[in-house]
């Protein structure tokens, strides 16, 4: 009888050992030991305090920007000037309806485009979870077609946001390529999860309270891993320094002439080998033809006889441009922006390509970006030009319908 009673007592702890390693083995675990205490939010906070909710101790905030291919979250634009005034972690997200790849692809442009003037520091995320009558084969393809659309239109890293059960059971292992942010309430951490190894946000409640907010507010825990890899973040980075002092220099071309170097003429213009290289995308920076024009920027007196005197910037393609578009705000033309810029398909120009544009030096230029609130009414009394002068010169089709972000061109 007490063999018996041992044996059985032995039995439950090696089971418990097993159980416990088995555990530890697959437990789905935050990716990296700091966390952040976070929020997201939408129109059903209504207006919130960030102000205390930084003194809250909460350093994260998601915001939701779009639904859909057209709606905006109203309170989406006062939520991210106010978070950002007072040094929150700012992310994105989108609420998605898709019931197609088709669909997809245009709430992708719509999200994209929407934020697409916004410092952004966390990763943009997906959030999928209204499937109606769609099988698990078309969730899929339609989840993977939306975050691989965001990610080229925006150049940033995408997370899906997803509950605990179609983390398990609906989203299919060829998703685990991007990080995921899981949902599961009254748990001490969340479930093991036999796709992904471990998330990078945890929401733990829809119950949160949190100074500056009424009402009940979603509460999270992210990892480091959720933020951008040095994009928008609320320092200016480096590379976008870079970007902005690119845009405000002049360049002009030179012919290179027989025995020149990309060292000489480094020297010549007051550059570096490096910029030289960048600048005209050369592979081997030891091979350059005699009878080549090269791009250097305008910072000598030096003029070479045979020089192509224009004066151009470096132009960063930002969402919505075509070739067209850049053509009739810089009074140029488009075979000129394709011989410039050796584009092989003028239909076909990527949000963050780099293009070289030819300005003329006798018209002064400003651009404004549009508020919430403004009309090319008040634009126009604002620099004291006219309507139709503004809808000329940016093409608009609509003077009724202008977009805050949105930049406008002022021409004197």
């Amino acid at each position: 009888m007490i063999k018996k009673y041992l044996f059985k007592i032995v039995s439950i702890l090696c089971l418990s050992l097993i159980l416990q390693f088995f555990c530890e083995t697959y437990a789905f675990s935050p990716s990296n030991e700091k966390q952040y205490n976070g929020i997201d939010v939408s129109m059903w906070q209504g207006e919130i305090d960030y102000e205390l909710v930084k003194e809250s101790n909460i350093e994260v905030v998601y915001i939701k920007a779009t639904e859909g291919d057209r709606y905006i979250d109203p309170y989406f634009e006062i939520n991210y000037k106010n978070a950002k005034e007072v040094g929150l972690k700012i992310g994105f997200y989108h609420y998605l309806i898709a019931r197609n790849e088709e669909d997809a692809k245009v709430e992708a442009e719509h999200f994209a485009k929407t934020i697409s003037d916004k410092t952004v520091d966390c990763k943009l995320a997906m959030d999928f979870e209204s499937f109606g009558e769609l099988n698990i084969y078309e969730i899929n393809n339609i989840s993977k077609v939306f975050l691989e659309t965001v990610k080229e239109l925006t150049g940033k890293e995408v997370v899906i946001y997803s509950d605990e059960s179609n983390a398990r059971e609906v989203f299919s292992q060829e998703l685990t390529i991007y990080p995921i942010w899981i949902a599961e309430y009254d748990v001490e951490k969340p479930g093991n999860n036999v796709k992904w190894n471990n998330w990078v946000g945890w929401q733990y409640t829809d119950e949160g309270i949190i100074n500056g907010i009424e009402g009940y507010v979603d509460r999270d825990y992210f990892t480091e891993s959720i933020f951008v890899n040095n994009e928008g973040t609320n320092e200016k980075t480096e590379e976008n320094s870079e970007n902005e002092e690119q845009q405000t220099k002049e360049y002009i071309y030179i012919k290179i002439k027989r025995g020149d170097t990309l060292t000489l003429i480094s020297k010549q213009y007051n550059t570096t080998v490096e910029e030289l290289v960048k600048l005209n995308n050369i592979k081997n920076p030891n091979l350059i033809y005699a009878g080549n024009s090269l791009l250097v920027p305008a910072k000598s007196n030096k003029k070479e006889e045979n020089s192509e005197l224009n004066s151009t910037i470096i132009y960063n393609v930002k969402w919505g441009d075509t070739l067209s578009n850049l053509a009739k705000t810089y009074r140029t033309t488009i075979s000129t922006l394709v011989n410039l810029n050796n584009i092989k398909n003028p239909n076909l120009i990527y949000v963050g390509q780099k293009l070289i544009i030819p300005i003329n030096s006798s018209v002064t230029v400003e651009f404004y970006k549009i508020k919430y609130g403004d009309t090319l009414t008040k634009i126009a009394k604002m620099f004291s030009t006219t309507v139709a002068k503004l809808a000329k010169e940016n093409n608009i089709k609509n003077v009724n319908l202008i977009y805050a972000g949105d930049s406008i061109r002022i021409e004197f």
